[in-house]
């Protein structure tokens, strides 16, 4: 019982540790920039990372569409992007990070 127990508190605190590295930067370049890279996004009519003009009018209709967006599928958008395994304060975190200029 005390092995299943220990076995129990490593898992969680090794999730929450991966819960709490999450890094938006890596995981944009790996599931957001094939359609938010200023190269591309024009052509596909998604907003472009770190422009800041092109985000406006998306981020006027709240995080909270947005996350909806990005999770159900929205315009070209596929549902949940290309990142099937982000949850809805991870895709906050993606669009902050997408739409904060550099």
């Amino acid at each position: 019982m005390n092995k299943l127990l220990t076995l129990f508190a490593v898992s969680a605190v090794a999730l929450s540790a991966n819960v709490q590295a999450f890094d938006a930067e890596a995981k944009y370049n790996t599931a957001c920039a094939a359609c938010h890279s200023p190269q591309t996004a024009a052509m596909l009519g998604a907003p472009a990372a770190h422009d800041a003009a092109s985000w406006a009018p998306r981020l006027e209709k709240g995080m909270d569409t947005l996350v909806n967006h990005v999770t159900n599928g929205f315009n070209a958008m596929p549902p949940r992007g290309l990142c099937m395994d982000c949850t809805a304060e991870q895709y906050k975190a993606l669009i902050t990070f997408m739409s904060t200029p550099k």
